[in-house]
């Protein structure tokens, strides 16, 4: 196996220290080193470029390549490029719900332009799950104010009925982010650079996921901590966030019960109370019944 890897200054020198111990004698003309480890060899060109050859090459190509991601002219690439995306009128959708047993799953999608940033960036913008519930009550009627959005809610009884050995979460998350994305550019037309999501899946699974589908949104960059870096996901992290919460409490009131949130054992503990008073079919309908919670509360395989 051959892997070949283009590294920079600082990875040269932690590599050339590295391998010094199992360097080759052998000169070979542009080639900074050639060293043996183990069942592999690399070679260092003048170029930049590494060759590692073997049967563990792509092991240990994999550990510099870990390494040049963790370069400060790395770090400073990846802050230059997430400016791109922060400072560019864009579209951005996320989800909130999808590991809570109770409460329903949200998705939406937000249109923000450079106009709106300043005063997005006062309340606070970014990802819902570092900030408090109390907080997001308080900001998202504002952000709500200064942004187009559209959002979706599916109830855990529609959730159930849809999840199967075909249909799992993320082909849920794909189908909910796709309608609400659609939705919110056909409807509103916004003039924009990005369409961001945060990643919960590869570009072609994503774009699997929505066989079958009318109305597919194309054009997606998919990034990771896509809420850390454009406020159009921000926003739709926080507008899902409250929209849950809302839902979340009109629940507890339903059935007059405080329920916990999350899947922890405390949700086990209120899941039994729950098929006590109301019996197993109310916790269908208000939980997400593939969670290994179920098995517990029920004390019984769900097949």
């Amino acid at each position: 196996m051959n892997v070949v890897i283009k590294v920079n200054d600082e990875i040269k020198e932690k590599m050339i220290e590295y391998y010094k111990d199992k360097k080759r004698d052998k000169v070979i003309p542009y080639v900074v080193f050639q060293a043996q480890d183990e069942d592999t060899v690399i070679t260092m060109y003048e170029s930049g470029k590494v060759m590692f050859q073997g049967t563990s090459a792509d092991v240990d190509a994999a550990m510099w390549g870990v390494a040049l991601e963790n370069t400060n002219e790395k770090k400073e690439e990846k802050k230059k490029e997430n400016l791109k995306y922060y400072n560019a009128p864009s579209v951005g959708s996320d989800e909130v719900g999808t590991g809570d047993y109770y409460g329903p799953i949200v998705v939406t999608a937000c249109f923000v332009d450079k106009n709106n940033l300043e005063e997005l960036k006062k309340l606070g913008v970014g990802d819902s799950k570092k900030i408090d519930d109390s907080k997001i009550l308080k900001i998202a009627p504002q952000i709500a104010k200064l942004v187009k959005y559209k959002s979706v809610i599916l109830t855990n009884k529609e959730y159930n009925e849809k999840y199967n050995k075909d249909i799992n979460m993320n082909k849920i998350k794909a189908i909910l982010h796709n309608k609400v994305l659609y939705q919110l550019i056909n409807e509103e037309k916004p003039v924009y650079e990005y369409i961001i999501v945060d990643e919960f899946a590869r570009e072609a699974r994503y774009y699997e996921y929505l066989n079958g589908q009318n109305n597919i949104q194309k054009g997606i960059t998919f990034l990771t901590k896509a809420e850390d870096i454009s406020p159009a996901v921000g926003c739709a992290s926080i507008i899902s966030r409250y929209i849950f919460l809302k839902e979340f409490d009109k629940l507890c009131d339903s059935i007059h019960m405080p329920l916990p949130k999350g899947a922890g054992r405390d949700v086990d503990e209120i899941g039994e109370e729950v098929v006590e008073k109301y019996g197993e079919d109310k916790l269908k309908e208000i939980a997400k019944v593939n969670f290994k919670n179920t098995d517990r509360i029920l004390h019984t395989m769900i097949y």
